[in-house]
């Protein structure tokens, strides 16, 4: 038997490291394949070796986006098997990619959310050149250890540190813009608390309005309509604002040709244009949906199961949507870096602004879909069910947040992450359902309490509404009294057992349905990426400045 064993872990680790090596070839082929075209395409700019080098940086850290980032998109709906881990995948990689092709930014800020002053650098493109190409490899780095580690990290947060430890060993502390480190400080609380209190919120309103209810399916049929059309126009608004800025002028074309809408013409959707486009789509999904949902309550069973299916294709439409978004608004983290390089190159000076040519986008958007394919399953798998055990529903409201936080955020001028704030919505619906089941020392659940309570509570309403008949009777007899007497002790004894299940209930324990090891390990991921990117980012700085001069 122990022989079988040992063979069979052999078996195992052979086809795993066959795996690995499989996976590492496809991403230095890659690599080696964006390096070659880099070479071949600008063969007539002088420094044309270093471009392509940062090229393959570019490319390595659009993989490690694609491995770590991802997974909050579509994590959900595959912990809550509404999507299969392959077909998450081919759907993300397909809307990311599309999202950074065709709504990405044309023009990427360099620095990224000003958080150093350029001139600092005083005109020094090389110095510059260095400390981006250390600002990147850093970044690509600490999100490939975080991968390893399977601890969701924010990308934007990885770049940013990478671009102010660059920018500290280049030109000293003195160039960093400390308020706006403070306020990416602040997203650490802000994002996680958001979120998951507003996918809790979205959770709680499902629950009590469709789950808690005696007929499931009746009160299906009036909600889960409402429910995906605020899902519908949250995406939409979100999609407008984040993720068509570059396509916007055409999309305002497509819709005047509409008759339903109007608009004027401007360089940007603004956030009534978008309310009010994702306003008019939610009308349409609205009667979508409740003439699909009519036509299947007949085969539907009283069941939070059956409940959960309604959920399904609107989860597997906000992992598309979200994922879009997504491409079009955070491919700048791998390709700004590279474009600012490409334009320091090419120009031979430093601007706070650089056109990002069609092929470093290109770069970014191939870069994620292939490192999501290829070491994506890890994230997906804790952000979708090693935190806590999800379903459609769960899933669905952490969608919900997903896009609500980002829009109430932006607005606000508050500064947030998408990582962070998928990761609350799954922190908020572990915690409520904690806060939803509790459990006493014998193992007794809070719905078995509770349905002690409604049962006393019925008993007591019985036994009040038999007293009343008495009292209020005019020719009372000997039996009446006695009766009386009777049910006022009755009555006091239902008080006496409501009371004390309610105790119970407070005394009783939670049971942890969040993993208190994952929150741990999360947390200290979230809060040292910032200062570990920035560390790396300065050693590095120092290490091609040394090669180079």
């Amino acid at each position: 038997m122990e022989i079988q064993t040992i063979k069979k872990l052999e078996q195992e680790a052979l086809k795993k490291s066959g795996t690995d090596f499989t996976r590492l070839g496809f991403a230095l082929f890659f690599m080696i394949g964006v390096l070659t075209f880099s070479l071949l395409s600008n063969g007539g700019i002088s420094n044309n070796m270093f471009l392509a080098v940062a090229a393959l940086i570019g490319a390595y850290m659009a993989m490690n986006i694609g491995a770590n980032d991802v997974a909050n998109n579509v994590g959900p709906a595959v912990g809550s098997k509404a999507l299969t881990m392959t077909t998450a995948i081919i759907i993300a990689a397909i809307f990311e990619a599309s999202g950074a092709m065709i709504a990405g930014g044309e023009v990427v800020e360099t620095i990224k959310k000003g958080i150093i002053d350029i001139a600092a650098f005083g005109g020094h493109a090389d110095t510059f050149i260095w400390a981006m190409m250390a600002a990147l490899l850093a970044a690509a780095l600490w999100l490939n250890f975080a991968t390893m580690m399977r601890a969701p990290v924010s990308t934007t947060h990885s770049i940013v540190g990478g671009v102010m430890g660059a920018g500290i060993a280049a030109a000293g502390f003195s160039i960093v813009n400390w308020a706006t480190m403070g306020k990416i400080a602040a997203s650490w609380v802000i994002s996680p608390i958001l979120g998951g209190a507003i996918a809790a919120l979205f959770l709680y309103s499902i629950k009590k309005s469709i789950v808690f209810q005696e007929d499931k399916v009746a009160a299906a049929k009036k909600w889960v309509p409402l429910f995906v059309a605020i899902m519908s126009w949250a995406f939409v608004t979100y999609l407008t604002l984040k993720g068509l800025k570059k396509i916007w002028p055409h999309v305002v074309e497509v819709l005047n040709m509409i008759p339903l809408v109007s608009m004027e013409m401007t360089k940007k959707p603004t956030l009534m244009t978008a309310l009010t486009l994702g306003f008019i789509i939610s009308v349409i999904v609205y009667a979508l949906v409740k003439n699909r949902i009519n036509s299947k309550t007949t085969t539907l069973e009283n069941s939070r199961a059956s409940v959960n299916t309604m959920f399904t294709i609107p989860l597997i439409f906000s992992a598309a949507l979200l994922s879009f978004a997504h491409g079009a608004n955070d491919v700048a983290n791998a390709v700004g870096p590279l474009a600012a390089i490409h334009d320091a190159i090419v120009s031979g000076g430093v601007s706070s602004k650089a056109a990002i040519p069609l092929w470093v986008m290109g770069v970014g958007a191939i870069g994620i879909a292939i490192g999501l394919a290829l070491y994506g399953p890890k994230l997906i798998k804790t952000v979708g069910s090693e935190i806590t055990e999800l379903d459609q529903i769960r899933a669905f409201s952490i969608a919900m947040a997903a896009s609500i936080t980002v829009i109430i955020a932006s607005q606000l001028g508050l500064p947030v992450s998408s990582t962070h704030i998928a990761i609350g919505g799954v922190f908020g619906v572990g915690f409520l359902r904690e806060w939803l089941h509790v459990t006493d020392d014998k193992g007794n659940t809070v719905e078995e309490d509770q349905l002690i309570i409604k049962d006393e509570q019925e008993n007591k309403e019985a036994y009040s509404a038999e007293l009343k008949t008495l009292e209020e009777k005019s020719n009372k007899e000997k039996e009446d009294y006695t009766r009386i007497v009777e049910l006022y002790k009755l009555i006091a004894n239902e008080k006496r057992i409501i009371k004390s299940t309610k105790k119970n209930i407070k005394k009783s324990k939670k049971v942890e349905y969040v993993r208190r090891d994952a929150i741990k390990k999360i947390v200290a991921a979230w809060v040292i990426t910032v200062p570990a990117a920035a560390v790396l980012s300065g050693i590095l700085f120092f290490m091609i400045k040394g090669i180079m001069s």
